[in-house]
């Protein structure tokens, strides 16, 4: 395609052109009069004359051949428009404004389909229609403002909304990112997310390239394309954070199995983002404070420094910190002894350090190179320095600016006087610096980045798994809900550990297993898909008659076909489960087993195939992840068994895609163990 010309252009027109700067027609007229282009700019409208300076033709027939055209006119004139300066003109890249299309109407999607089809067959390339457009620094042909600075090492942007880009643009800008590129593709009728991701993937220089992309997404076409472009440009140095919107419109839809109701499509966009090494935020300010943290330094390990002018924020600061698992170590008294000495009385010095609303910068800076110098255990400082009304506070930012520059540690600003040192901030971002006006925007950006875990696409784990006996297991079950003892095999076959049982319509069979297995036991109906709600479930069965007793109640619950008898285990509850999405594949989820997987929600997932460092960051992403550990003096599951069966069950389900739905649940753990006791799987032929 011929993104040279959409990129850097030696010609572009303006079909549309106003006077009228609240137009789309005239707002990317003056953005381009007054950017960086310094090419031929040509426009057109039919009153002719000069407009903003540049004469106006009065048809696209008079214009000369052009390489990029921005159409700002009324839809139905947008076909023969584009189809006559495609054929006459030599135009190669269209940016189209035009709404009316595909988001409006059938009519409207059928005009869209004819618009690409002309396209395509010019060998053309199209950004929209219903777009605001695309701005890099060789030219800003886009309607909305205002343009941020701009940087060829600045940050890249893709965005499906063109409201959204100009307001996460503006986020940005106020703490101070650049910009190297921004691609509003409205209705991506011919050029998607996942298109210009190759393209920045084929085109990344690993000298040159911005390293930091943004992306704001309502759909996510093709999937497997989206993850192949987006890991790779991330293992080539790239770091992408991403809001993907809409994701809630399916909710917990009606389904057969826990799975069904707790997996949407916001759990496979969870997954693929996940599997891709993508950052993943819920607003813009989040995605442009992501960005600022990633623009600098990178920061080693989870400990962190705090030097504060004040000392409530620098408490916030650490409680947020703490919530994503970054620490603020205590200094060694001694060495705080030693720091003490060199700033103000009253000073608080054990981190956070308090410098006090009378510190000045060189107390600052004393502070940052004395933590640099000497405070091993930290990898990154925090600076709060704002205006209180008794410090030199640009003659502070100056020194800021120096350390910021020669500290081989990352230092974050936090500036929070927005109102009483707004021109200060205003000098410190212009020398190329960001800065976090609020601290607790800062620790939830940091915590995600910190967190990050770099891409697992195309990895899977070579462990020992029987494929063979898998597929064959699956070519003879008819599709449906399969039967335990099926399901058995299938986790023999994929090694993952069960519980041992039987499952009889026979009571004489049922008490002598429980007989050879030892009491106490469990009995559950076969055939109710939710046991515990129709009494299909009873625990702690020490005795034969007991036992008689319950099977004969069972099997006599509405769809009961059978009883199952298992010894009675202990441990935590956990769940895995599993749900195949269209286009995505099959999405693996965790957490905590038994009621609590509807109750608490607290589920994460993965896509299939996954890595074991993939299964453990899913793992570790629970909010329940300190039970696994082991908490209030409680022992650790043995989260490494768990992991590896996660990592199991997603190689079964690659090699099985008829499997469609998916329960482990629950499976019982301790330190040592971990037992799948109960599972339901469908599969659809």
């Amino acid at each position: 395609m011929a993104y040279k010309q959409l990129t850097n252009p030696k010609s572009i027109v303006v079909v549309g052109a106003s006077d009228n700067i609240l137009k789309p027609g005239g707002s990317v007229l003056h953005n381009l009069a007054n950017g960086t282009f310094d090419k031929n700019l040509y426009v057109v409208n039919a009153k002719g004359g000069v407009i903003q300076g540049v004469k106006a033709y009065t048809g696209i027939e008079e214009i000369p051949r052009t390489d990029l055209a921005i159409i700002s006119v009324p839809a139905n004139q947008c076909l023969q428009t584009v189809e006559y300066l495609a054929r006459e003109k030599g135009v190669k890249a269209f940016i189209v404004f035009s709404a009316g299309f595909s988001e409006e109407s059938e009519e409207g999607a059928e005009m869209e389909k004819k618009l690409v089809d002309i396209v395509n067959k010019a060998g053309a390339i199209m950004i929209g229609p219903n777009c605001s457009g695309f701005f890099n620094t060789n030219h800003q042909s886009i309607f909305t403002r205002p343009l941020p600075s701009l940087d060829t090492r600045g940050v890249d942007i893709i965005s499906s909304s063109g409201g959204t880009i100009t307001y996460i643009i503006e986020s940005a800008m106020r703490i101070g990112l650049r910009f190297n590129s921004a691609w509003s593709i409205g209705n991506a009728a011919q050029i998607g997310v996942e298109d210009i991701l190759e393209f920045l993937d084929n085109e990344f220089d690993p000298q040159i390239s911005p390293k930091i992309k943004l992306l704001y997404l309502e759909k996510i076409a093709d999937p497997d394309r989206f993850l192949k472009h987006s890991a790779s440009l991330i293992r080539k140095g790239c770091k992408i954070a991403a809001i993907k919107s809409g994701s809630s419109t399916s909710g917990s839809r009606a389904a057969s199995s826990h799975t069904g109701a707790i997996t949407s499509s916001d759990s496979a966009v969870e997954a693929l983002f996940r599997k891709a090494g993508i950052i993943r935020c819920y607003s813009r300010e989040e995605l442009a404070n992501v960005a600022a943290v990633l623009s600098l330094k990178e920061m080693k390990g989870r400990n962190l420094a705090i030097i504060s002018q004040a000392g409530g924020p620098a408490v916030i600061l650490t409680d947020a910190l703490s919530k994503g698992n970054i620490n603020v170590p205590e200094m060694d008294k001694e060495l705080a002894m030693k720091l003490k000495t060199h700033l103000l009385p009253g000073a608080a010095v054990s981190n956070p350090i308090d410098i006090i609303g009378t510190g000045t910068g060189e107390h600052m800076a004393i502070c940052i190179d004395f933590c640099e110098k000497y405070f091993k255990e930290i990898d990154g400082i925090a600076v709060i320095y704002g205006n209180p009304g008794v410090s030199n506070v640009a003659e502070a930012y100056e020194i800021l600016d120096q350390k910021i520059k020669t500290c081989k540690l990352p230092i974050y600003p936090i500036l929070p006087s927005v109102i009483a040192a707004s021109q200060e901030m205003d000098n410190f971002v212009k020398k190329g610096h960001v800065n976090f006006t609020d601290e607790y925007a800062l620790a939830n950006a940091l915590s995600k980045v910190v967190s990050w875990s770099p891409p697992s696409e195309g990895k899977m784990e070579d462990i020992e798994i029987d494929i063979p006996r898998i597929r064959a297991i699956i070519d003879k079950t008819p599709g449906g809900y399969i039967d335990s003892d099926t399901i058995r095999q299938l986790f023999d076959a994929a090694g993952i550990p069960q519980v041992r049982e039987l499952v009889t319509n026979n009571k004489v069979e049922a008490i002598r297993f429980a007989n050879k297995t030892g009491y106490p036991v469990v009995a559950k109906c076969v055939g109710p898909l939710h046991k515990s709600d129709v009494g299909g479930v009873v625990l702690d069965i020490r005795s034969n008659d007991r036992l008689a007793m319950e099977f004969d109640r069972l099997i006599k619950i509405p769809e009961a076909t059978e009883v199952m008898v298992q010894p009675m285990l202990s441990g935590q509850e956990l769940f895995i489960g599993a749900k195949y999405e269209p286009k995505y594949g099959h999405i693996v989820l965790c957490g905590l087993g038994g009621i609590f997987v509807e109750i608490l929600q607290d589920v994460a997932s993965g896509l299939a195939p996954l890595s074991f460092d993939e299964a453990s960051s899913i793992i570790r992403s629970l909010k329940a992840y300190k039970i696994i550990q082991g908490a209030r003096g409680q022992k650790g599951l043995n989260e490494k068994l768990f992991t590896e069966i996660i990592v199991r069950l997603s190689i079964l389900l690659r090699f099985a895609t008829e499997i469609k739905e998916m329960d482990i649940n629950p499976l019982l753990a301790n330190g040592e163990k971990i037992t799948a006791v109960d599972a339901r799987i469908r599969i659809e032929k």
